[in-house]
């Protein structure tokens, strides 16, 4: 049903465009013949036709030397996210870079998805950013996920703790 619409209303734009583009050349088209001597005595000006259009002059752009950093939108926040040693004993350190100013929060989730334990969470400078907290048993055996989330990206890692 949508492709016979999509298909037919097609049909009756280019045949609205082609009569209207045969209306046009046909006003501009009859235009009076004169001759060159009765057309410059003549108080009465030509008809412009119905196309005629005027293009205005290119103007020659300024151009500036200075750059700008506009940060784009499929640029990425949140990249290089690195967590050792994996599996983790004691203490876990984490790396990643942040490309501009931004609150993270990175949280410690077990596989059913709850929060065990929250390990950062404040406003970060752009930049490589370190982290190294100490676990001291509190945590059991098993696998957990590091969530990274910086702004509105997200970046999940597995670990196993022993």
């Amino acid at each position: 049903m949508r492709r016979i619409f999509t298909y037919t209303n097609s049909w009756i734009i280019i045949i609205a465009i082609a009569i209207f583009m045969n209306y046009a050349f046909a006003a501009a088209a009859i235009l009076p013949q004169h001759d060159t001597t009765n057309y410059f005595f003549s108080k009465k000006k030509p008809k412009k036709g119905i196309l005629s259009l005027s293009i205005p002059p290119i103007k020659p752009g300024i151009y500036s030397t200075t750059k700008v950093n506009v940060p784009r939108l499929d640029d990425k926040l949140l990249s290089n996210v690195e967590v050792y040693p994996n599996p983790i004993t004691d203490q876990i350190n984490l790396k990643y870079m942040i490309s501009r100013n931004t609150n993270v929060t990175i949280k410690m989730v077990d596989v059913l998805g709850n929060d065990v334990i929250t390990l950062f969470s404040q406003r970060v400078d752009p930049g490589e950013q370190i982290l190294s907290r100490q676990l001291n048993n509190k945590l059991n055996r098993g696998f957990y996920f590091i969530r990274v989330i910086a702004g509105t990206e997200s970046i999940i890692k597995r670990i196993s703790v022993l």
